[in-house]
């Protein structure tokens, strides 16, 4: 017992040789304890870097990025080989550059090529100006350059390429239409309402198109074919259209006749054609051309007949004024 009566040990009996367990002694309380327990326990810093330690190297390492290492080295190898042996060119020849060969491998080869937009081109066409075979793969193809190759063709106003994997390209075309024909130093081009010429007029195909000729007419030909539309009745009638000096048209009649248009009110000079044919039937007579560039008057050039028949006419008629000799 201790001087005020108490016991020292409890009273409780227990057993020889049994541990006697105690509560451990309070810790004095420390200002902010909690706060630094939690951080403690829950804190990102020591429990990123306890998972980073603790984490197997193969999980870090990508997957199969031993296979891909190997396969990159034999294929070095190989190249090199190729190289140094002077078979390289041949290789090339016949299975196409290196690395498009190499993903080819892995199933990523040009085995599918889609084509829409197309009435005027071929297949054939489109695949030899987009410079694409089966010994390109879809992984290295380079989708700017295809687009740039098409639009370089003159048919080809526009183009889409874009690649669906593994082994699929998809090919959009908007192409120009034929406009007109256009002749230029005897030679005849099919042109685009642009003035772009698309193709050498090879056929038949397209006679029916608007003819325009001279310098710079194809950059023109939209302003030719309003005239045409002027000229309602007449329409029909007119063959051609004649750029002079990139001024004002010269038109070719169906029975050889040449209409001069000004070069400003050229639709008002259509409308003058068409009420001196329905009035006059101009276009039936012995004339050669029609000159309508001076608003207020028609100057008309005769044929050689209707010249000296005129003439003729006119040594015959009396002059007024004057007695007949007898």
């Amino acid at each position: 017992m201790d001087g005020g009566g108490r016991y020292l040990q409890p009273m409780t009996a227990h057993r020889a040789g049994t541990p006697v367990v105690r509560a451990p002694a309070a810790e004095p309380h420390r200002s902010g304890g909690s706060r630094f327990g939690f951080f403690r326990k829950f804190g990102p810093t020591r429990s990123v870097r306890r998972r980073g330690a603790g984490t197997p190297i193969e999980r870090r390492i990508p997957r199969h990025l031993g296979t891909f290492l190997t396969l990159g080295f034999f294929g070095a190898i190989a190249v090199t080989g190729l190289w140094q042996g002077g078979h390289l060119n041949d290789f090339i020849r016949q299975n196409g550059e290196p690395h498009h060969a190499f993903a080819r491998m892995f199933g990523f080869g040009l085995e599918q090529i889609t084509i829409s937009g197309i009435s005027q081109m071929r297949e054939a066409e489109v695949l030899a100006a987009a410079g694409l075979d089966a010994k390109l793969s879809l992984v290295f193809l380079d989708v700017n350059d295809v687009r740039e190759r098409l639009e370089h063709v003159p048919m080809v106003k526009s183009a889409t390429v874009r690649k669906l994997y593994p082994n699929e390209l998809v090919i959009g075309l908007t192409e120009r239409e034929p406009y007109a024909i256009w002749q230029l130093k005897g030679e005849l081009f099919v042109v685009a309402s642009d003035g772009t010429v698309i193709d050498l007029m090879q056929d038949a195909s397209y006679a029916d198109l608007p003819f325009v000729v001279g310098e710079a007419a194809n950059k023109r030909s939209k302003e030719y074919v309003a005239l045409l539309e002027a000229a309602g009745p007449l329409k029909g009638r007119i063959r051609a259209g004649t750029l002079v000096a990139g001024r004002r048209w010269n038109l070719k009649m169906d029975n050889g006749m040449d209409v001069s248009l000004p070069e400003l009110g050229a639709a008002d000079a259509i409308a003058r054609l068409v009420k001196l044919e329905r009035e006059q039937k101009i276009l039936e007579k012995d004339v050669l051309a029609v000159d309508l560039r001076v608003a207020d008057r028609v100057v008309v050039r005769l044929t050689e007949e209707a010249a000296s028949a005129r003439a003729d006419a006119l040594k015959k008629k009396p002059v007024r004024g004057k007695g007949v000799e007898t």
